[in-house]
């Protein structure tokens, strides 16, 4: 029977399927095994640490599908080589990314492949898919508050949903005065912004007739995530709006509008102005080659320009903090400008 968790799920977000993917513990353990260099299946198998060979072939099956994963050589199965295409290397770039972001786990760090790492990532992954950390990047939420908010969802869908999102610590209890607890998104769910960035960045390039589209509602959940985050100069001041092209034919803009005082970030909602004074705009693959790799030229800025374009750079660092392509796309937008 259809229920109506099934038919949230039908509508996939950006970046889910390849986070979905990399929930799967031996998935991301291949690709990095494959990284190091070509393997036959024997090879494989021992330095994963002895998988059965059915389930080890399922799973590169499964990568192949999506064209990350090659037998090369060999008359058998067992004597061909399995090496990562040029889209595998780019997707394990995403596992280490997913992987730097699990090691700042606040009990610890996770470890890629571990249950651990497998319970966090399906939380994520379904509080993504769910729209619960949109909703939670804006204020703090009650279970009752976000029932009223999320009608895709059952009431006991979105408490399993909360209960792995509190229990993998994307979320913490907040303190109240009532007899609902509100929740309260932690910083480090904030910088999970940045594997989901790269992960939706991978489907447009590789795997777009497969995968969702960026829509509005995904633009900003990533920038409400990720503003708050941001660290800024303390002469930063004023008002500056992040919008992305979305929706058929790109005509819609989806972002954020983002207030700054003395460098820190005092409000960030999804209200467009028609006319802001400070602004910077983009296609989605312009903002994701910003967001992940910093890569800023291809969005156009108004305004005071240092501002649009500090900001800008604060997000790319926010999540991908000690990356120098950010300070040297910025250095190259400045000088033609």
């Amino acid at each position: 029977m259809e229920t109506a968790e099934s038919k949230a799920f039908e509508r996939p977000r950006a970046g889910g399927h390849v986070i979905s993917l990399l929930a799967v513990p031996l998935n991301g353990l291949i690709l990095r095994a494959l990284g190091k260099r070509p393997m036959r299946l024997v090879e494989l198998r021992a330095e994963l640490g002895g998988p059965a060979q059915t389930t080890l072939r399922g799973h590169l099956r499964k990568l192949a599908e999506v064209g990350v994963v090659v037998n090369q050589n060999g008359g058998t199965p067992n004597s061909a080589e399995n090496e990562l295409t040029d889209s595998g290397r780019e997707l394990l770039e995403v596992t280490e990314i997913l992987a730097r972001w699990l090691a700042q786990a606040p009990d610890g760090p996770i470890a890629l492949g571990s249950v651990g790492a497998k319970g966090t990532i399906k939380a994520l992954a379904g509080g993504w898919e769910s729209t619960m950390l949109r909703a939670f990047a804006t204020q703090p939420l009650s279970l009752t508050q976000l029932d009223s908010l999320i009608s895709s969802l059952s009431y006991p869908a979105l408490e399993r949903r909360l209960s792995a999102m509190r229990a993998t610590g994307l979320v913490e209890p907040a303190p109240s005065n009532g007899d609902r607890t509100p929740y309260v998104i932690t910083p480090w769910a904030r910088k999970a912004a940045g594997p989901l960035s790269a992960a939706a960045r991978f489907e447009r390039t590789h795997l777009r007739d497969l995968t969702a589209p960026l829509k509005a509602l995904d633009v900003e959940a990533a920038f409400l995530l990720s503003a708050p985050i941001v660290t800024l100069s303390s002469r930063t001041d004023g008002t500056c709006q992040l919008a992305a092209h979305t929706g058929r034919n790109s005509q819609k803009l989806a972002g954020v509008r983002v207030i700054i005082d003395r460098g820190k970030i005092v409000e960030c909602i999804s209200q467009l102005e028609p006319k802001p004074r400070n602004w910077a705009v983009g296609s989605a693959g312009a903002w994701l080659n910003a967001i992940v790799r910093g890569e800023i030229e291809k969005l156009r800025v108004g305004g005071d320009e240092e501002l649009a374009r500090s900001l800008i750079e604060g997000v790319h660092l926010a999540l991908f903090p000690g990356d120098g392509v950010g300070r040297a796309a910025t250095a190259a937008l400045s000088a033609q400008t």
